[in-house]
Order: structure tokens, then C-alpha cells, then sequence
């Protein structure tokens, strides 16, 4: 049988908030089989359970937050692609802000934390969202033209091309496409930066964004270059961070996908509505488990190598 996956251990992190710019304390704690991911915001004079799902989210500028109706966590999206990029079905987080500490701006010290705490099994068996049909979502027209869909796939892959029209960006690669069972999360997807324009820095701070972004924990770029000192980690990671977003709010779904994600200048608010039009078909899904973990998708059965 494929069973589910926790921590063996609990483990801590200390950050700033990319948007709220405040300081954040992070616990990562093992949970029971079935919990899934669910955030504890441990600040608030009763501690308040928000379990992440496609329809606990509740904003997309910029990120991606869930609300349980009275309080909510905010740029969710990398923890989530780390869990879901090894494979994590159960995990308590509780945090003192309402927003997730943004750290480097990439997974890559979630996986970190995710791997020195220590990944089990668990004597209960993984359900996976297998997609049987074509669901898609698409919006705008020509230039604004822009979309998401999943197709039926016998493991779990992602395509993503973007559009910039930014010097920097342009001279990088533009399309990516990464097999969640072939590929290495950790090494190939992990350590891709979030990434933001100058020009739109005081639009952003002026609404309460990025208070705590910077050259440390971004990709920054003024009109023609990138600005910081050390350069990119992959010469396609622009695009690589946003299948690493992707991979983050798909699995607000609940439970890992089997399928293919393929999408054009998609973002938070895109792939959250591909997630509810998913689940809104209930002729295009359905829930699956491997009693013999031969038959799951290559790659599947084991747990993901410390780096």
C-alpha cells in the first residue's frame, strides 16, 4: 500500500513576511493520517485551525491566502510546493502572523526544514485526485490572452510558458516543463526565487504589499537587468517559479493530483479557478489509492532524497 506522509519530528523557522513585512515565527509539527495541511494561527487569543483547500482561498494579488472566516494566512504557496514536492499529506503549522515567513523567496528552506525534521509513513493509505477529463480555464483575449488547464496523465507533470516583454527576462528561458516522478523537486524546482519589477514597488508598498521584499529574499529587476549582485540559480528560473507556485496551489486541492498541468502566463488567481473548476466536475475526477505500489506512477513509492 502507498501510504500517507508526516514529520517525525517538529521543526522551527524565524522570518519576515514578504507582503506584511512583519516578523514570523513558524512551527512545523507531525499530524494524524487524514489531517492534511492545516495552519494554526497561534497569535490570536484562542488559537484559530484554518485547513488549506481550493476553497479556503480567499486572495490572489500577489500570493495566495486561505481563511477559515475569521482568520486567515497569507503566501501560503511555497510551504505548500515544498509539501507537495515531497510529498507531505499531513502537517501542522503553527504560525504567530498572518502571513508565512518568505525566507529566501523560494522552497528551497522549507524543504530544508521539511527534511531535517524528518519524512515518515503513515499506516494509512495516500488518496490521490486522479483528473479524467480535460478541465480549463482561460481569460482575456490576444495579447491578454491567458490560461491553466489539467489534462488526464498517469503521474503528476507540469508544463508553464510566460510572457514578459522585459529584457531580462526574454534573454532566459520562457518555457519549462518538470515530471514531478522523473524529475528532483529539491534540486530542479526548489530554490527558484519569487521575482519583482522596481517600477512596481511603491504601487505595491502603497497597498500593502512587499513590505518585507528585498534583494534577499527576491529576484528584483529594474527596466533592462536583474539587480541582484549574484545573478539567477538557473537560467530559466523566472519561469521555473511559477510551476513552483503552481505546484503550491494545486495542492490546495487536498490531496496530490495525478495529472498534467500545463498553462500560459497563469498565476495564484488563475490556478485557484482551475482548482474549483475541477472540483466543480465531479465527471473529471475521482479519488484513487495503490493498494500495490507497483502499480503507482514511477517515482511515487519513495520518499524524496535528503539533499
Amino acid at each position: 500500500m502507498l501510504k500517507q506522509r508526516t514529520l517525525k519530528s517538529l521543526t522551527r523557522a524565524v522570518g519576515v513576511g514578504l507582503h506584511s513585512g512583519q516578523r514570523v515565527e513558524l512551527t512545523l509539527r507531525p499530524a494524524a493520517p487524514d489531517t492534511g495541511i492545516v495552519f494554526r494561527r497561534v497569535d490570536l487569543p484562542v488559537p484559530v485551525d484554518i485547513p488549506m483547500s481550493a476553497g479556503a482561498v480567499s486572495d490572489t494579488r500577489m500570493a495566495t491566502t486561505a481563511s477559515s472566516g475569521v482568520a486567515k494566512v497569507a503566501t501560503v504557496e511555497h510551504l505548500m510546493s515544498a509539501c507537495a514536492g515531497l510529498g507531505i499529506d499531513n502537517l501542522y503549522v503553527d504560525i504567530t502572523a498572518e502571513e508565512v515567513p518568505i525566507l529566501d523567496g523560494s522552497a528551497a528552506s522549507f524543504v530544508f526544514l521539511l527534511q531535517s525534521a524528518g519524512i515518515e509513513w503513515q499506516n494509512a493509505a495516500r488518496q490521490f485526485i486522479r483528473v479524467k477529463q480535460r478541465v480549463e480555464v482561460r481569460e482575456g483575449d490576444g495579447a491578454t490572452a491567458k490560461w491553466a488547464r489539467l489534462d488526464p496523465y498517469h503521474g503528476y507533470k507540469l508544463s508553464f510558458e510566460i510572457v514578459f516583454d522585459h529584457p531580462a527576462v526574454d534573454s532566459t528561458g520562457q518555457r519549462v516543463e518538470f515530471d514531478m516522478g522523473t524529475g528532483s523537486y529539491s534540486r530542479d524546482i526548489a530554490r527558484a526565487r519569487t521575482f519583482g519589477f522596481t517600477k512596481d514597488v511603491e504601487t505595491m508598498r502603497v497597498n500593502g504589499l512587499a513590505l518585507g521584499g528585498g534583494l534577499d529574499n527576491a529576484i528584483v529587476m529594474d527596466d533592462y537587468k536583474i539587480l541582484n549582485s549574484d545573478g539567477l540559480r538557473y537560467d530559466d528560473e523566472f519561469v521555473k517559479h511559477k510551476i513552483l507556485d503552481a505546484i503550491g496551489d494545486m495542492y490546495m486541492l487536498g490531496k496530490p493530483l495525478l495529472a498534467s498541468y500545463s498553462a500560459f502566463r497563469s498565476g495564484h488567481d488563475l490556478n485557484n479557478k482551475l482548482a474549483r473548476a475541477l472540483l466543480a466536475r465531479k465527471d473529471a475526477w475521482e479519488i484513487v489509492r495503490f493498494d500495490d505500489t507497483q502499480a503507482a506512477p514511477r517515482g511515487f513509492a519513495e520518499l524524496a532524497p535528503a539533499w
